[in-house]
C-alpha cells in the first residue's frame, strides 16, 4: 500500500473549524448567527492550542525525528498548524471588523469603541470605572524580574508606564487620605526611581459582564467593551505614571497532563490538583491586538513563545464576549427563526412509559425530538416505588442537571442508585467531581471511571418490579445525557426493553463496576474490547459480498474518523467495489478518490445550526441491511482507549428512520463540504437546474409534520356499561 495514505489528524482538525468558520461568512445567515460561528472558532481553537498544540510541542523536543502516519515530524507540523491557523485568524478577525460589526449596527448594535466615545459616553463609562470597575482590579507589577501569574483564558491588560516628571512616590487619589500613607509602600510601582519605565499587568475581571450598554435610541442599542474601558481609564489605577503603551490579550496554556490513574481514592485529589496545575502550565498561544509591539515582545519573553505562538488582531480579541448580544431584543432576522423541538409522537406527555416500552422500542432525533422524555424517563424512575434501581453513566452531565437530580432523588429515596461518573471528561472534570461528591452525599453508588480508559458509553439501565417478575428498561444513546446540549446537538437516543439487549446492558454494568471478567453479550459490542473487531468484520463482510454486479455498500455518519486501521480496511472494501458513503463532522484522515486506493469512497461534512454529533453505521450485508448506533467515533482514543457501546437497531420503525436520515446528508447542498483527494474541502452549492436542500431543514419539517399529525388525530372516548 502507497506511504502517504493518511491526511494528518491535527490539519484535518484545523480544516473543520475553517468549515466552522466558513458558516460566519455566508451572507445568506443571520447577522448574530453568523456573530455566533466567530465564537466557536475561537472557542474552538483554545481547545485546540491547549490540547493537541500542546501535545504536539512536548513531541517536538521529546521526540524530534519521529513522523506520524501521514509522514510529518512534530517540528514540520507546528509550522504547518502555525501557517494555516494564521491565515484563519486573519479571515476570522476580518470578518468580524469589517463585515460582522458594520452589519450588526446597521440591524441596531452599535460596537462603540473608545476613540468614538461621545462626551454622553465619556461621562457614563468614567463613572462606571471608578464606582464600579476600579474596585475589581488588581494591577500587578511585571518587571525587574517579577512577573506575575497569568492565568488562562483570562483576558488582560498590559501597559508600559513612565513617571510623570517631577512626581516622586505617587499615589492613588482615589484611595482616601488616611489609607494613603499605609498603602503607600505597598503600591509595586512605588518603588522605581525617578525616569524608570514600569510594565503591570491588569486581569480584566471575569465576574461582570464583557459589554457595557452606552445610552442608546429604541432603533440603536450602543454598547462599549469592559476590557476598552479598562485600557481607557487605566491611568486613575497608576496615579503619578503616564501609560506609554497598552495591549489586551489572552494567552492558552497547556491542559493535556493526565492524571495518575493509579491514585485509588485519591483519584479526586489528584485530579482538582491537575485542574489547578492548567492554570500554571506553560503557555501556548497569545492573541493580542495590535497596539505595542514592545509589549508583545516583552510578553513573549516571559510567557517563552515564538512569533509562531502569537495571533494578533486589529480589535477584540475575543468574538465569544460578544455572544451576549444575542439577548439583545433587536431585529428577529438576526437570528434563525424558532425551530420547536418536539415531543416524540409514540411517546405519552402524561403517563410513565413502561407500558409503551413492553410493546416496541422508542427512536428519539434530537434536537428536532424533545430531550424531555430521556429526562422524564429517569425522573419517573425515580419517583416510581415499584423501580428498584437505576444504573447510569454520566460523562458530561452538565450544569443544573436535572437527571443527576433525579438520580440524586432516587437514592435518596432508597434506591439502588449506581453512577458511573468520568473524572476525566476534559474540560468539565470540576462539575463532575461536584456531582459525584453530592450523589455519594445522597447515597448513590459512584464509581469514578476505570483506570486508564474514558467511561465514553451513554447508557441507563432501570430495573422495576412488575406484576410478572422483573422487568429492566433501558435507554442508550449517541450523546451525552445533558439537557442543555440537546438542544443543540445531533444524537439519537434509544428507549427499550428488549430483554436480549437489556441483558447486555446489565453485563455492561457489571463490567465496568469491576466484575472480574467481560461476560458475552450477544446485542452491544464494547470498547476496547470487542467493538473494533465488530467494526472490522462487519467491513471484511461486505467485502467478502461485494462483485462489481452487486457492489457491498457501507454508509456511515460521525465526528471523526483517524483510525488507521479501520481505515486501511475501508481502503480494502473500496478495491473491492464496495461504495462507501462516510458523513464526517470533523476529523477525517481517510484519503477518499485516490486512484487505485479509494476510488470508491466519498466523505461529506456538514455544518449548520446543529452540531452533528450521532454516530450512526448502514451496512448493506447482502440485502439483510443492517444498522448500528455508537458512542464511538471511528478513532484511537474511542476503539482502543475508551469504554464504548455499539448496539443495533432492531425495530422496523426505527431502522427506516436511521436508514431514511443518513441518505438525506448526502443530498445536502447548501450546509455541506466534500473532501477532496488533496485534501481540500469543496463547499456544495445547488446548480440552476438543482433544488436546494438542507438536511437540517428538511428533518425539522418532518417532525413537525409529524408532531402536526400527532395534535390532528381525533380523541375518542368510548362510553362504557357498568352494573350498578
Amino acid at each position: 500500500m502507497a506511504k502517504n495514505i493518511f491526511f494528518n489528524r491535527e490539519l484535518s482538525w484545523i480544516e473543520f473549524n475553517a468549515r466552522v468558520l466558513h458558516e460566519a461568512t455566508r451572507k445568506d445567515l443571520p447577522i448574530l448567527e453568523r456573530l455566533n460561528f466567530l465564537a466557536i472558532t475561537s472557542s474552538n481553537f483554545d481547545e485546540f492550542f491547549q490540547v493537541r498544540v500542546a501535545t504536539t510541542k512536548r513531541q517536538a523536543k521529546e521526540n524530534p525525528n519521529h513522523t506520524d502516519d501521514s509522514n510529518i515530524t512534530a517540528a514540520q507540523l507546528l509550522n504547518k498548524i502555525s501557517k494555516r491557523c494564521h491565515e484563519l485568524n486573519r479571515i476570522q478577525n476580518d470578518t468580524l471588523q469589517n463585515v460582522v460589526l458594520p452589519k450588526l449596527a446597521e440591524e441596531g448594535l452599535t460596537y462603540v469603541s473608545p476613540k468614538n466615545y461621545t462626551p454622553h459616553d465619556i461621562s457614563l463609562t468614567e463613572n462606571l470605572f471608578r464606582h464600579e470597575i476600579f474596585p475589581l482590579l488588581t494591577p500587578l507589577r511585571s518587571s525587574d524580574g517579577q512577573f506575575p501569574h497569568i492565568g488562562n483564558l483570562k483576558t488582560n491588560a498590559a501597559f508600559l508606564l513612565e513617571p510623570m516628571k517631577g512626581v516622586k512616590n505617587p499615589v492613588n487619589p482615589l484611595i482616601v487620605k488616611d489609607e494613603q500613607e499605609r498603602l503607600q509602600n505597598q503600591l509595586p510601582w512605588n518603588s522605581s526611581p525617578e525616569g524608570q519605565q514600569e510594565i503591570a499587568i491588569i486581569q480584566v475581571p471575569s465576574g461582570v459582564s464583557g459589554i457595557v450598554w452606552l445610552n442608546s435610541s429604541e432603533k440603536n442599542r450602543r454598547f462599549a467593551l469592559l476590557g476598552d474601558i479598562i485600557v481607557q481609564y487605566a491611568k486613575e489605577v497608576f496615579p503619578g505614571y503616564n501609560i506609554k503603551e497598552s495591549l489586551l490579550f489572552k494567552i492558552d496554556r497547556d491542559a493535556d497532563e493526565a492524571v495518575n490513574e493509579e491514585s485509588g481514592r485519591e483519584f479526586i485529589q489528584n485530579m482538582e490538583q491537575i485542574l489547578e496545575k492548567r492554570q500554571f502550565s506553560s503557555a501556548v498561544r497569545m492573541i493580542c491586538n495590535n497596539s505595542s509591539q514592545l509589549l508583545i515582545n516583552f510578553l513573549m519573553q516571559k510567557l517563552n513563545l515564538t512569533e509562531n505562538d502569537v495571533y494578533k488582531v486589529n480589535g477584540i480579541i475575543d468574538p465569544a464576549v460578544l455572544t451576549e448580544l444575542k439577548k439583545a431584543q433587536i431585529n428577529e432576522d438576526c437570528t434563525y427563526p424558532e425551530w420547536k423541538h418536539f415531543y416524540p409522537a409514540q411517546l405519552p406527555e402524561d403517563e410513565t412509559y413502561w407500558n409503551t416500552l413492553r410493546q416496541k422500542d422508542i427512536l428519539i432525533n434530537v434536537p428536532y425530538e424533545s430531550f424531555d422524555p430521556i429526562v422524564k424517563f429517569i425522573r419517573d424512575a425515580a419517583r416510581d416505588p415499584n423501580v428498584l434501581a437505576i444504573k447510569m453513566t454520566l460523562y458530561r452531565p452538565g450544569i443544573n442537571s436535572p437527571i443527576v437530580q433525579s438520580l440524586i432523588e432516587a437514592a435518596k429515596q432508597g434506591k439502588q442508585v449506581t453512577a458511573f461518573v468520568e473524572l476525566k471528561a476534559r474540560f468539565d472534570e470540576k462539575q463532575n467531581i461536584q456531582w459525584a461528591q453530592e450523589l455519594e452525599r445522597a447515597g448513590a453508588i459512584v464509581v469514578f471511571g476505570i483506570v486508564n480508559l474514558k467511561v465514553h458509553a451513554k447508557a441507563c439501565l432501570i430495573v422495576r418490579r412488575e406484576s410478572d417478575g422483573i422487568r429492566r428498561y433501558i435507554n442508550l444513546s449517541t450523546g451525552n445525557y445533558n439537557s442543555s446540549s440537546s438542544k443543540i446537538y445531533q444524537d439519537f437516543s434509544l428507549l427499550s426493553s428488549n430483554p436480549e439487549l437489556a441483558t447486555d446492558v446489565t453485563y455492561f454494568f457489571n463490567t465496568i463496576s469491576g466484575y472480574s471478567a467481560v461476560q458475552t453479550m450477544h446485542q452491544l459490542f464494547m470498547a476496547p474490547v470487542t467493538l473494533k473487531r465488530q467494526l472490522l468484520s462487519l467491513i471484511e463482510r461486505e467485502i467478502q459480498q461485494s462483485s462489481p454486479e452487486t457492489p457491498g455498500l457501507i454508509v456511515a455518519k460521525m465526528n471523526n474518523l483517524s483510525h488507521p486501521e479501520i481505515i486501511r480496511k475501508l481502503y480494502e472494501a473500496s478495491k473491492h467495489n464496495v461504495k462507501i458513503m462516510l458523513n464526517v463532522r470533523g476529523i477525517c484522515t481517510l484519503i477518499p478518490g485516490k486512484k487505485n486506493l479509494s476510488e470508491n469512497i466519498e466523505v461529506v461534512s456538514v455544518v449548520d445550526r446543529y452540531l452533528e454529533h450521532s454516530r450512526a453505521f448502514y451496512f448493506k450485508n447482502g440485502g439483510k441491511e443492517e444498522i448500528y448506533l455508537s458512542s464511538a467515533d471511528w478513532m484511537d482514543r474511542n476503539l482502543d482507549r475508551r469504554i464504548e457501546l455499539m448496539f443495533p437497531i432492531t425495530d422496523k420503525e426505527s431502522f427506516k428512520i436511521i436508514k431514511k436520515s443518513l441518505e438525506i446528508y448526502f443530498q445536502d447542498n447548501t450546509h455541506s463540504h466534500i473532501l477532496q483527494a488533496d485534501g481540500s474541502w469543496i463547499a456544495k452549492t445547488p446548480d440552476k437546474k438543482e433544488q436546494a436542500v438542507r438536511v437540517q431543514e428538511v428533518l425539522y419539517k418532518k417532525y413537525k409534520k409529524l408532531n402536526e399529525a400527532k395534535k390532528n388525530v381525533p380523541h375518542t372516548e368510548f362510553q362504557v356499561r357498568r352494573k350498578n
